[in-house]
């Protein structure tokens, strides 16, 4: 049985991908007997970025710990099972689909966005399966956020803020802000990574106003690279831990927020250590080793796909160029800015080959892409048809010292996983 079909019909339900009320899923849930207030102790996470890096670190902790974990998250990549997880391990397809067939028969035509449908075949997935923690990411924002229906998280942790989303979460990163500390709930442990000013203050006030022990990246907790991973202390606790097996220096506050939401459940400090070295997650900053894109540079040169897609993003993938040259394979999506990404790591492109995101319709189209591009100083810019393409035109001129990174949006990265299986 597959849930493809009826994910489909589902799309049809409402005219908006996205429309920011709870009041539909508030709805469902009570028809579905409101699952979301029977789950395990559930971790909630919001945030711009890092979201899922931070999440994949916190669940690697708790299995190591021998704890059983259902997560959400989202976007998929390449199936849309892989954003359910349950008790450790993705939702098969016969019963994900039974999953929305149940709500779809509840629902009865009634209007509910795609996600707010997904929301609910996670909380009732998660309801009928024994596990030790159930770990939420927010979608996009946080207030209005379908996951947003848990009214008593165990913990909840806040991921650095930047601007994406503006026509959505608004136009200041105190607004966006504002949107993401909806999460925070009255009492309840909140976990702060490294933030911007004007986000800090506005989660300061909230929770505050809230009485939620609020737990900070440089104020109650500290973290600082190693020379082979990051050192970590809050009051007399102190761990010195591996290096990420997340590539990047960004990893390491991915890590360091996640060690922070682990020490305060209380793991051993093994279990944190082991998840720190271990956890996954694809898409950032993957090599990619096999399959027929690498083998058209052969095995001497490196290549990396990674999903970012905003101005913050940009400075990330900026950091880990720093010092070298790269060539960059881009596709973006229509609703974000590509030269606010590119005007970062400008000065370690090498060449820039733009694409379509195949079968996309919110695509950027490739030319647009080579004009930012040329804007903020990358002169070497073509369009090409395709990621093979692009490969094969890049590999002309390849060098060892030189690695090709595809990047610009989760949408192109999932395409790339499954066309280089």
């Amino acid at each position: 049985m597959s849930a493809d079909p009826i994910l489909e019909r589902l799309k049809t339900l409402h005219p908006k991908a996205i429309d920011m009320s709870l009041d539909r899923l508030v709805r469902l849930m009570a028809a579905l007997g409101n699952p979301q207030d029977r789950l395990a102790p559930v971790v909630h996470v919001a945030g711009t970025n890092g979201k899922g890096s931070t999440l994949a670190c916190v669940r690697a902790m708790l299995e190591a710990a021998g704890k059983s974990v259902h997560v959400y998250t989202s976007p998929h990549l390449v199936r849309f099972n892989e954003r359910i997880r349950v008790a450790g391990t993705l939702i098969d397809d016969a019963t994900l689909a039974a999953l929305l067939e149940e709500i779809e028969t509840v629902n009865a035509g009634a209007p509910i966005t795609f996600f707010e449908v997904t929301t609910a075949a996670a909380f009732l997935a998660f309801a009928r399966t024994p596990a030790d923690y159930v770990l939420l990411e927010t979608g996009m924002g946080g207030r209005l956020d379908a996951t947003n229906l848990v009214a008593k998280p165990v913990a909840v942790g806040l991921t650095p803020i930047s601007f994406d989303h503006m026509q959505y979460l608004g136009t200041t990163l105190a607004a966006i802000a504002g949107e993401k500390a909806g999460i925070v709930k009255p009492g309840v442990p909140t976990y702060v990574g490294v933030q911007p000013p004007e986000a800090a203050g506005v989660f300061d006030a909230k929770a505050q106003a809230l009485g939620a022990p609020l737990f900070r990246s440089g104020r109650e907790w500290h973290f600082a690279p190693t020379g082979d991973g990051f050192a970590w202390r809050c009051g007399g606790r102190h761990y010195d831990l591996p290096r990420p097996a997340l590539p990047g220096r960004h990893q390491i506050d991915n890590a360091a927020l996640a060690v922070a939401i682990a020490d305060g459940l209380g793991l051993p400090a093994e279990a944190i250590a082991t998840g720190v070295a271990t956890a996954q997650w694809p898409a950032r900053l993957q090599r990619l080793t096999k399959g027929p894109l690498p083998s058209l540079l052969g095995p001497d040169i490196s290549l990396y796909l990674d999903g970012g897609h905003n101005e913050a993003a940009g400075e990330v993938l900026a950091a880990w160029a720093k010092g070298r040259q790269i060539d960059l394979v881009f596709g973006m999506l229509s609703t974000k800015e590509p030269a606010d990404f590119l005007r970062h790591v400008a000065p370690f492109v090498r060449r820039l080959r733009a694409i379509a995101i195949d079968d996309e319709p919110l695509s950027r189209p490739a030319s647009e892409i080579v004009a930012a591009a040329q804007s903020v100083g990358i002169d070497d810019a073509k369009t090409v048809p395709s990621p093979h393409a692009a490969i094969a035109d890049l590999a002309a001129k390849a060098d060892a010292q030189t690695p090709v990174l595809i990047c610009g949006s989760l949408y192109l990265c999932g395409r790339i996983l499954s066309q280089n299986a």
